[in-house]
C-alpha cells in the first residue's frame, strides 16, 4: 500500500508558523468573547476571519478549537479519567481513527479550548484505508487494554464509502487482542452516541450532550506520539508565541 498522508495540505506550513500561530490565539481571544455572549460560531469566525484576512484552513481551526467557557466547564465536568476497568466505550469510529491517522501523517493537529486533540481533515462523505490505518487500530487497542476497557462498541456513519471495510477491520484486529469488540455501521453514528457514558469522540455536539466521555485520542497522541505539529489553542498556553506550537513527546 502506498503512503498516504491523511490531511497533509501544503499550505499549512505557513497558515501554522510561529507567527500565525500568535494571529489566531489573539483572533481566538475576541471570538470566546462573543461566543460567552451567546453568539453564533460560524457567523463569529467569519467576522473575525475577515478581520485578520485568514485562510479557509485557518478558520476552520478557530471553528474547531474554540468553545464557550459554559461548554468547556461542562464538558470538563463529564470527562472520564483513570482505569475503565470492565466498563463499556462507545467509539465515534471515524472521528478516532482519522484524528490517529492524520497525526501518524504528521499533519497539524489542534490542541483545544476542552482538552481535546482535533485534526484538520474533512470526511465529506468519502473515505479509504491507508498505510496508516493499521497503526491507528493497534495504538487504539493498546490504550484500550491499558484502561482496561471490558469492551469496545465502535459507530461507523454507513453512509461514508467504505465503512463496511473498515468495520471488518475493527472487527478483526480487536480480536486478534483478545479485546470484546462491535462494530456496527448506521445512518447517523451522533445520534446513537449523544446519550451514551463512555463515549470516545471530538464531535462537540456530541460532547455536549452525552453522559460521560474519554478523552481517548488526546491520549494516545500526548502519550504514544512524538512529532506531531500541535497548535495549541487550549487557551492554556505560555505568554510566548513559540509554546503556542509544539510537537509531541
Amino acid at each position: 500500500m502506498s503512503e498516504v498522508l491523511r490531511g497533509f495540505v501544503p499550505t499549512d506550513e505557513a497558515d501554522f508558523s510561529v507567527q500565525q500561530a500568535e494571529r489566531l490565539f489573539l483572533a481566538q481571544e475576541e471570538i470566546c468573547y462573543l461566543l460567552d455572549r451567546g453568539y453564533q460560531i460560524e457567523k463569529i469566525v467569519t467576522f473575525v476571519g475577515n478581520h485578520y484576512q485568514f485562510t479557509a484552513r485557518q478558520r476552520l481551526a478557530l471553528t474547531r478549537a474554540s468553545s464557550s467557557s459554559q461548554d468547556v466547564k461542562n464538558r470538563k465536568s463529564r470527562q472520564i479519567s483513570g482505569p475503565l476497568k470492565g466498563r463499556t466505550v462507545y467509539i465515534d469510529g471515524f472521528n478516532l481513527i482519522i484524528t490517529l491517522e492524520a497525526a501518524l501523517s504528521h499533519s497539524p493537529l489542534l490542541l483545544c479550548m476542552d482538552g481535546t486533540i482535533r485534526d484538520l481533515c474533512g470526511l465529506h462523505g468519502t473515505y479509504r484505508l491507508i498505510d496508516k490505518t493499521q497503526t491507528a487500530l493497534s495504538l487504539i487497542w493498546e490504550a484500550l487494554a491499558e484502561r482496561k476497557v471490558g469492551k469496545a462498541i465502535f459507530y461507523l456513519d454507513a453512509p461514508v464509502s467504505n465503512s463496511g471495510r473498515l468495520k471488518q477491520e475493527i472487527l478483526r484486529t480487536g480480536g486478534e487482542r483478545g479485546i470484546p469488540v462491535e462494530a456496527e455501521t448506521v445512518p447517523n453514528a451522533d445520534a446513537l452516541l449523544w446519550d451514551k457514558d463512555g463515549v470516545v469522540t471530538t464531535d462537540a455536539i456530541i460532547l455536549n450532550r452525552c453522559q460521560g466521555w474519554v478523552n481517548l485520542a488526546a491520549e494516545i497522541v500526548q502519550g504514544k506520539l512524538a512529532g506531531q505539529k500541535i497548535v495549541n489553542l487550549s487557551k492554556t498556553s505560555s505568554n510566548t508565541a513559540m509554546d503556542r506550537i509544539t510537537f509531541g513527546k
